[in-house]
């Protein structure tokens, strides 16, 4: 387990959803670290002090939805346009001008799109995870019913208000443990068992989530924290971000094949179902991210990328931060 810093200090700030819970540490340069799904600022609770001691000011938020920032009513207030209005007013509520921007997960394209929409607040983006994909193709709800044939992918279960969350709240702690476990390298099951992104018509996507252990960089305590910000939260918040995709494709058409063009660094795992169904993401870096300045597979690593490998995303993240522009 790691201690958080004796220097942190914790802030609500305002922004177009009422307030968001910020963590922050350090001085100089501002990094604002956005977390994915089903998780917290506690993600970044290695980077915090990593970033700190390498002399920029690390902060990170919990989305909106999430932990202890608002909450407010309606779907709608979780599109992709609110979420990067957030990231703005934090940046400005922090009293700075711009930062750099770096997210994990659902994090990572949150932070994608605030450096598309916000040029002028946000001079870099990294991006852990999931690769940076610009807006296009069919609208996303009829590409993930057409996956997986007899059975469901995960993105169009979380699609119903209730649904995902009548599996998950009676047992959140289990629930988040399953999850976790399904998507780290120690823990994923085997190549050859029932694909866990999936579950089976009228099963439960917990029905394939391994069970007996946490995995390696997942202590008690640390689900102890994630537990108990969704079992006082609830998980719609959370949700909400996936029933907004249809709704972003809308709103951002004009971004249509849009590349990033800021200084930008992808770090995704070897094991990580989305470095690898995105592979064709990835080799399309040249012409999506002409400003790529780093871009590293990491061997043997899934998905909770910053978590499973902290002291090698703490390197790439330092290395490419010192050799941004002022």
């Amino acid at each position: 387990m790691v201690k958080q810093p004796t220097d942190t200090t914790r802030r609500m700030l305002p922004s177009p959803a009422g307030r968001i819970h910020v963590v922050e540490q350090g001085a100089g340069p501002l990094v604002l670290l956005v977390h994915g799904f089903p998780e917290s600022w506690y993600s970044w609770r290695h980077q915090l002090p990593a970033l700190a001691a390498a002399g920029y000011r690390a902060a990170a938020i919990d989305v909106r939805g999430y932990g202890r920032s608002s909450k407010p009513g309606g779907t709608e207030a979780y599109r992709m346009l609110e979420l990067v209005a957030d990231n703005a007013a934090v940046v400005h509520a922090l009293g700075e001008e711009s930062a750099v921007i770096v997210g994990h997960d659902w994090g990572s394209a949150i932070a994608a799109n605030s450096a598309l929409l916000r040029p002028d607040v946000f001079r870099a983006v990294g991006m852990l995870s999931v690769p940076y994909a610009p807006r296009g193709g069919p609208r996303p709800s009829t590409v993930f019913a057409q996956l997986g044939g007899d059975e469901e992918f995960y993105v169009s279960r979380f699609q119903e208000p209730g649904r995902a969350e009548s599996e998950i709240e009676p047992d959140v702690r289990g629930w988040l443990a399953g999850f976790y476990a399904a998507l780290s390298a120690d823990t994923m099951p085997a190549p050859d068992a029932p694909d866990p992104h999936f579950a089976d018509r009228g099963g439960r996507l917990r029905d394939r989530f391994p069970t007996g252990r946490l995995p390696g960089w997942l202590g008690e305590h640390d689900l102890d924290v994630y537990a108990g910000e969704f079992e006082r939260a609830g998980m719609s918040g959370a949700l909400n971000r996936y029933r907004n995709m249809d709704r972003d494709w809308e709103d951002l058409a004009d971004l249509d094949g849009a590349p990033l063009t800021q200084p930008s660094l992808f770090a995704g795992g070897s094991l990580d179902a989305s470095t690898t169904w995105m592979a064709d993401a990835i080799r399309a870096f040249p012409t999506t991210l002409p400003g790529l300045v780093s871009s590293e597979i990491i061997e043997g690593c899934g998905h909770w990328i910053q978590q499973e490998r902290p002291a090698e995303i703490n390197r790439l993240l330092t290395d490419w931060l010192a050799g941004l522009p002022a």
